[in-house]
């Protein structure tokens, strides 16, 4: 399965982003409020200059304390998110994620974002087409 069809079947293709100069504070507001897990950071709601993360923040938390609250976005942030492209295979995608230990990854079309795909929403893909998979050859043995 490819990202284009999996970004088809997602809920929502919006692409949630936050400023560099906002405050941690209000990107912990913005992913309690849309109940996600990660913001991708532009300047221009078209560009991924990088990616903040719950888990960036409660990391930060744990060692700083909540001073770091404070701190700008792009002081927090993955700078230089890994990408791919809507042509990209969802197993070179669980590959590069699960290599590099991250869950979300922007979408990226001649420069411009066009969507996010998640660790969940490959693994949905995959179970998917291995089902699809198991089915074929069980009819190829049954002789359907």
């Amino acid at each position: 399965m490819l990202v284009h069809q999996i970004l088809k079947s997602k809920a929502s293709s919006e692409v949630v982003t936050i400023a560099p100069d906002a405050s941690v504070t209000e990107a912990a507001k913005t992913l309690s409020a849309r109940k996600i897990g990660t913001l991708v950071v532009s300047s221009d709601g078209k560009t991924a200059e990088g990616v903040l993360s719950e888990r960036d923040i409660v990391r930060e938390l744990g060692a700083r304390g909540a001073t770091c609250m404070d701190d700008t976005v792009g002081q927090m942030m993955t700078k230089d998110p890994v990408t791919c492209e809507p042509e990209d295979s969802a197993d070179m995608v669980l590959r590069k994620m699960t290599e590099g230990r991250f869950r979300h990854m922007p979408v990226v079309q001649g420069g411009a974002m066009v969507g996010v795909i998640t660790l969940g929403d490959a693994v949905k893909a995959r179970l998917q087409e291995v089902s699809m998979e198991k089915e074929a050859l069980e009819g190829m043995i049954m002789g359907f």
